[in-house]
């Protein structure tokens, strides 16, 4: 270990005992009675020395006043450095700031966002590459663009840059299929591994379904390879309604389920009507249901 090195780890005399100055430039930079206790001090090297102040400062917890004072060779005055705000060992701290396009999740986008997608985005692959060399007195050729470009002039396009008809950019902006990009093969299995997880045959809804949907008349098919494994649903009472759903997925508005029993219904009374069931008008005086008293009034009228 050099001499140097030794040096630096020993905080200077001078510079360890200027507390005071270090806190004075703290207190300067911080508002008033936010700076602590005087909590460490660290060599930076050669008569450099970090005075560390407690900061008590709400929503600042952990986080301490740094502030580094140092003096020049041979010299007796010490001089601040710098003053700053750092965090502690314990401080509380923001989460590492993740990039927007790793933050974004589904349903995030509101209107009139814009999400751009790279140009790399595995999810996409070129479309349509058929395209004819365009005419040389097209806008879009290259003999035209030089010339614009050298001319320093604005070329707008018109009725030339419309493929001729009977052209292969003409059937295909007839068709449709003149898209510059379309889903790869791994953007096919991941959409269908995101629609298969939310309406698929492993969920609550689908394993008490009556029935899978490749059987239920409120399907609609889809087109290309992933129609062989999802469509789409057309119930409004579905939880699935306009969402793209697994052939294997269900749930109990099925068309073809069964038929809900309806609710039981009482059985009618019974009467017996070749009996005379005795009703009483006034219980027997021995059934006990009322004591048996006396009435004076009733004796004269020969009433019981």
């Amino acid at each position: 270990m050099s001499a140097a090195t030794t040096r630096s780890r020993t905080p200077d005399r001078l510079c360890a005992e200027a507390v005071d100055l270090a806190r004075a430039a703290a207190e300067e930079a911080a508002a008033p009675g936010i700076v602590g206790e005087h909590v460490e001090l660290v060599s930076e090297g050669d008569r450099v020395v970090t005075h560390f102040f407690e900061c008590k400062e709400l929503g600042y917890r952990g986080w301490r006043w740094a502030v580094t004072v140092a003096r020049a060779s041979r010299a007796k005055i010490v001089t601040v450095d710098e003053a700053a705000l750092l965090p502690g060992p314990d401080a509380v701290l923001a989460p590492e700031w993740v990039p927007w396009s790793e933050r974004l999740r589904p349903g995030d986008m509101g209107p009139g966002d814009l999400l751009p997608t790279d140009a790399e985005d595995l999810r996409l692959e070129p479309g349509w590459t058929g395209e004819d060399e365009p005419p040389p007195n097209s806008v879009v050729s290259e003999d035209m663009a030089a010339l614009a470009e050298a001319e320093d002039a604005e070329v707008t396009a018109g009725p030339l840059a419309v493929p001729a008809r009977g052209s292969i950019a003409a059937v295909a902006e007839e068709l449709g299929v003149r898209r510059a990009r379309v889903l790869s093969r791994y953007g096919l299995h991941i959409a269908a591994d995101r629609w298969e997880e939310a309406f698929g045959p492993k969920t609550p809804m689908a394993q008490a379904a009556p029935a899978a949907c490749v059987s239920c008349g409120f399907l609609l098919r889809i087109g290309g390879s992933l129609g062989q494994a999802f469509g789409v649903c057309a119930n409004e009472f579905s939880p699935a309604d306009g969402r793209v759903v697994s052939l294997a997925y269900g749930c109990g508005g099925h068309s073809e389920a069964a038929v809900m029993p309806k609710p039981p219904q009482p059985a009618p009374p019974v009467i017996d009507e070749t009996r005379v069931d005795p009703f009483p008008l006034r219980p027997a005086s021995d059934s006990g249901s009322v004591p048996v008293t006396a009435d004076e009034d009733t004796e004269e009228l020969g009433h019981s």
